[in-house]
């Protein structure tokens, strides 16, 4: 497996392109595959954790990218993958996404059968209560900026991923690329979507998405990810059955990854990065978990999770739950909470990634666990899943030396005349990287 910084140059060997990028989720999948990638992304501070650990990156805002630049995309891309921020469409935001559904459904089916686009922009300009949920739009009109520039190549593959309320618009994208009408001009795509478990693909947390995988029709059937691990069922905390409504799974499935397996094994050997032993008693990993959800304001209420099991869903307040070494602490007031490089092994990023900026628990909670993007990506872009070897490696991160991450700054903000109106407003100097 190449070094990050191997992949800085040339530019045209780039193979995906991640809108949304946040801190590279979905691109450390993409690496340790061996996929190169470059990402597109708004946040500042996610743009300094992607620069400090190698990934390509244009700080940038999607829709100006799409509009203005479209040229700087390299032209080697044929796989568009992303996931447009979520707040808007999650059960912990607004609703707003939710309660436009319909309405966002009948942009995607107009921009597709040749609407005037600048009336439709004037329109979501008009009715979005949340400005985010138009950017679920954006991975469609990429394809279709692709498909009608000359000199461009239709992506071959798409891989899509969001909150599972978001799974009527991916019925919707396939249902699109299925057809091949319209602006699509005849180019039809074999495109599925699925709701998967996290824990169910060796992620230690119990987190569900909704994803979609399209490959142009030459490309072949897709196949559903297929789980390697058993689900956690939370209601009857029994790790060799499912939920009630589900059948029983194979007995050759592992057990899911609990969060002292996951802390474990992150913390052998010693590691300056991530170090669980404050919270083992008697030799073994022992604590729980209170979460700052579920409560009504009530912190009687709040849910718990033991260390034996997965992690709740983590979330940009991943540092605000409070961890327990056993019930006198929790007496007493006396807790702990997961440091960064922690809530990012929960996520399945590896150990010493170098994250970076400021607000860096927001961008734990908004990525994408990089073990499922693998399963997803393997499928998506060879038909299998990641190999045992692919997955072990992904447990450490290589090294990255500061004149790359130097290098990769200029290449995604240069003098900063480009980026996101007033994204380095707070910032005098670039962040310190890890």
């Amino acid at each position: 497996m190449k070094s990050p910084e191997e992949h800085v140059h040339p530019l045209d060997e780039i193979r995906i392109l991640d809108l949304f990028a946040g801190p590279g989720g979905l691109d450390v999948a993409a690496h340790f595959l061996g996929f190169k990638s470059i990402g597109i992304e708004w946040d500042a501070n996610a743009c300094e954790t992607r620069y400090a650990a190698g990934l390509r990156t244009i700080h940038a805002d999607v829709r100006a990218m799409r509009e203005d630049r479209f040229d700087e995309i390299p032209t080697s891309v044929d796989t568009l993958i992303g996931g447009p921020p979520c707040q808007s469409f999650s059960i912990a935001g607004t609703g707003a996404g939710r309660r436009a559904l319909e309405t966002v459904k009948d942009f995607m089916q107009r921009l597709v059968h040749a609407d005037d686009e600048a009336e439709i922009d004037r329109e979501l300009d008009s009715f979005a209560e949340d400005p985010r949920t138009a950017l679920m739009l954006e991975p469609l009109r990429w394809l279709l900026k692709a498909i009608e520039t000359e000199g461009r190549d239709p992506y071959k593959v798409i891989v899509l991923e969001q909150v599972p309320a978001v799974l009527p618009l991916w019925q919707l994208y396939a249902e699109l690329l299925r057809s091949g009408e319209g602006r699509l001009d005849g180019l039809k795509y074999e495109a599925d979507c699925w709701t998967l478990r996290t824990e169910e693909f060796g992620v230690p947390q119990t987190r569900k998405r909704a994803v979609l995988i399209a490959r142009l029709l030459e490309k072949g059937a897709i196949d559903r990810p297929e789980p390697t691990h058993l689900p956690f069922a939370l209601n009857r905390r029994d790790s060799t059955k499912t939920d009630e409504s589900e059948p029983l799974l194979p007995e050759t499935k592992h057990r899911w990854v609990s969060m002292a397996d996951a802390l474990e094994a992150a913390s052998r050997p010693k590691n300056p990065h991530v170090n669980g032993s404050r919270f083992r008693t008697a030799g073994k990993m022992r604590f729980f978990v209170v979460s700052n959800y579920g409560s009504g304001g009530n912190p009687r209420k709040r849910g718990q999770r033991q260390s034996w099991e997965p992690a709740f869903t983590v979330t940009g307040k991943v540092s605000r739950n409070k961890v327990y070494k056993n019930p006198l602490d929790y007496s007493a007031g006396k807790y702990d909470r997961f440091t960064i490089p922690e809530s990012g092994v929960l996520q399945t990023f590896p150990r010493n990634f170098p994250w970076s900026g400021k607000d860096q628990a927001q961008q734990v909670g908004n990525a994408v666990p990089p073990r499922l993007g693998m399963h997803v990506l393997g499928m998506a872009l060879r038909n299998e899943p990641p190999s045992e070897e692919e997955l072990s490696a992904a447990s450490t991160w290589p090294s990255v030396r500061p004149e790359v991450t130097g290098k990769l700054r200029a290449l995604g903000c240069g003098d900063g005349s480009q980026c996101p109106p007033d994204s380095h407003k707070n910032t005098d100097s670039p962040p310190k990287t890890t």
